[in-house]
């Protein structure tokens, strides 16, 4: 087939944070960036009025659809998002579109949107999750967790975190924040940012997972649900058991697994096997080589609601070959925090 024939996936940037988290400020940043890009925005909101449809109106002007100066376009959708995109994809080389832009509403849980972009179907191939923004509320941020289930499943499903508004609270506060969200999500990495002033290159083009993740101590106190463990082994996995396992694991617990990534090393492959999931939707691939005398540690960390993680422990030791010198799963938080 020729270049022309099969078209690069679009990337797509979900934004996410809770109610007055600072996510439309960031936005409004994108949207008058001069960052060289054609960017489709569109604002996923729910109900009626769109409020922050209205807030950006500032730098985008005009109606539903806005073409910005530099050759942007923004659209509120309250509808079919698959449709959107696939008009969109249908006006692809007529606007030069090089990424999508989503934002969701502060209520919003943001899987659902993740899951549109996984699956097999009309927007397959055509566009490609690139990364989820989480923007967070350090003055409010933890009775926003406390309170609220969409707030931990925003921090849950992200691959970065930003902190807004640490200039109103003292260091202690932001610290203590900080601290609570790397044993939500060790995988994303996390920064302040003022006003929305963080490097555009910060937020697009996010490199894929690494075979490490941070280690973070978890406090007992919080009694978060969403939480992280990981599972490391220095034999290679059994693919078929680790493929039956897995889909046994997807069926029970998938609305609770919100993110799940993996590089493996597989018995009878040179390649790694790169694992990525969104709760229900799986995707594999395989990547680079192992390197004569490289140690092939696989390493697993999973995200998500409850999830019992003794279970996954020793689901994962039986599917990796006889003599496996597996590690203990190693829990991101303290005994009783899942």
């Amino acid at each position: 087939m020729t270049a022309e024939a099969t078209p690069v996936a679009v990337p797509v940037t979900v934004l996410t944070g809770f109610l007055g988290s600072g996510k439309t400020t960031l936005l409004r940043r994108i949207l008058s960036e001069s960052h060289g890009q054609h960017i489709a925005v569109i604002e996923n909101e729910y109900g009626e009025i769109g409020i922050d449809h209205e807030l950006i109106q500032s730098v985008a002007g005009a109606d539903q659809i806005i073409e910005l100066v530099n050759g942007c376009i923004c659209c509120s959708v309250r509808g079919d998002l698959v449709r959107v995109l696939s008009e969109l994809q249908g006006e692809r080389g007529r606007l030069g579109l090089d990424r999508v832009v989503i934002e969701t509403t502060g209520l919003a849980d943001p899987g659902p949107v993740m899951r549109t972009l996984a699956r097999q179907g009309p927007l397959h191939g055509h566009y490609r999750l690139d990364a989820v923004i989480t923007v967070v509320d350090a003055k409010h941020g933890e009775c926003t967790l406390d309170e609220f289930a969409e707030a931990q499943a925003q921090v849950g499903f992200a691959d970065r975190l930003l902190l807004s508004k640490t200039d109103l609270v003292d260091g202690e506060v932001t610290a203590r924040l900080t601290t609570r969200l790397a044993g939500m999500n060790p995988y994303a990495p996390i920064r302040p940012v003022h006003f929305g002033a963080t490097p555009i290159a910060e937020l697009f083009d996010v490199p894929a997972p690494p075979a490490g993740f941070r280690r973070v101590p978890g406090d007992p106190r919080h009694g978060d649900r969403i939480g992280s463990f990981a599972f490391r082994a220095t034999r290679p996995f059994d693919l078929a058991r680790l493929d039956d396992f897995l889909a046994s694991m997807v069926e029970l617990y998938g609305a609770d697994m919100l993110r799940y990534k993996g590089v493996l090393d597989v018995a009878g492959r040179d390649e790694r096997l790169i694992l990525q999931g969104v709760q229900t939707l799986t995707d594999v691939a395989w990547g680079a080589r192992w390197q004569d005398g490289e140690s092939r540690t696989s390493a697993l960390v999973f995200i998500g609601r409850d999830l019992p993680h003794a279970l996954f422990e020793r689901g994962l030791e039986g599917c990796v070959l006889v003599a496996t010198r597996a590690t203990a799963l190693q829990p991101m938080l303290a005994e009783g925090a899942m």
